[in-house]
């Protein structure tokens, strides 16, 4: 049985707590939080856990296996390092860290005391993310020309972060996902409405080589929920709609040109529209399946499917994404 310690239960880490409560063996076995509210109120859903205000007391606790961190993102970094330090295996929330630096750091801490750094981007592990990776591994959709995503709501207003590193992690993970590399270039425009220097609306182009780019629409200020990420193929085009109940994607057989060519000079553009199929997609909560990997990739000691080193490329799009905010646009390259 693998006992987890899980850093952080107010908000998001009360989520983690149900899930990996119930995740096949392994046990809740601790909690640690800053809040006593906090820890009373997961207390009483788990009576049998350990409680503790602070983090480096209870990761003295050699029973513990494997360790959780579920606080604000600028702590991350410490505490993870922390817990490698202690040998644990170790899953952070997004984002990893908020330098490119610190989280190459924690990786290379990572391999050398051989423990699992697994980072929560919880995108990867939904049913409709997976499909999508088929279709585009068995090419159905052709070349990719282009992605666009929206995450928008007139949600929960942050004082500690801006919507491009609460709400981006999700859209840039799916992203370098989907086209398996890194963006060449990105830029970003924002702006903030109702706090100063915290953007609420932020614009991001992502260009990849191949002539591949994508664009992510992020805010908490906007009348509409939406949750949306559409991909433009060679062959055919494919939109995920997680706002959807059941229909969560829809494959559409159109398109312009003539596939698998470039048109010369003296050609005539050919448009064409078929049928519209929606895939069936056995639905389970993501969030259980990520828990569940989680606790899979330290029973066998296997690289997880969002490591460390895929988390690196994350923080260093977000990196790029920031110095553009803070640059009023200007693009910046990714190394």
């Amino acid at each position: 049985m693998i006992n987890i310690a899980l850093i952080g239960v107010g908000g998001w880490g009360k989520n983690l707590a149900r899930n990996f409560a119930s995740c096949k063996d392994a046990q809740l076995y601790a909690c640690c939080d800053l809040n006593d509210e906090n820890l009373e109120s997961v207390k009483s859903d788990y009576g049998w856990i350990k409680t503790e205000h602070s983090a480096e007391r209870l990761l003295e606790d050699k029973d513990i296996d494997a360790v959780a961190i579920a606080t604000n993102a600028d702590t991350h970094f410490e505490i993870a390092k922390l817990a490698l330090e202690r040998s644990k295996d170790v899953f952070v929330e997004k984002p990893l860290t908020l330098k490119p630096k610190e989280a190459a750091e924690l990786v290379a801490l990572s391999d050398k005391r051989s423990k699992i750094l697994m980072v929560g981007h919880l995108l990867l592990y939904h049913p409709a993310v997976e499909k999508l990776k088929k279709l585009l591994e068995t090419e159905e959709l052709g070349d990719v020309y282009y992605l666009y995503s929206t995450r928008v709501n007139l949600g929960k207003i942050r004082k500690d972060e801006n919507a491009l590193w609460s709400f981006g992690p999700h859209d840039i993970s799916v992203a370098l996902h989907l086209l398996q590399k890194l963006p060449t270039e990105v830029s970003a425009w924002g702006m903030s409405f109702l706090q100063s220097g915290i953007e609420d609306v932020v614009f991001i182009k992502l260009k990849f080589n191949n002539k591949q780019m994508a664009h992510i629409h992020l805010s908490w200020l906007d009348p509409n929920k939406v949750r949306r990420l559409t991909i433009v193929g060679s062959k055919k085009m494919a939109v995920f709609d997680d706002m959807e109940p059941s229909e969560k994607i829809k494959v559409y057989d159109k398109g312009a040109g003539l596939p698998g060519r470039i048109l010369s000079y003296d050609e005539n553009l050919t448009m064409w529209e078929g049928d519209i199929y929606i895939p069936r997609i056995e639905m389970k909560e993501p969030l259980k399946i990520e828990c569940q990997h989680f606790i899979e990739c330290i029973k066998k000691r296997k690289r997880p499917l969002s490591d460390g080193r895929s988390a690196v490329d994350v923080v260093k799009v977000l990196d790029a994404a920031q110095k553009s905010l803070d640059s009023n646009g200007m693009a910046f390259r990714v190394e």
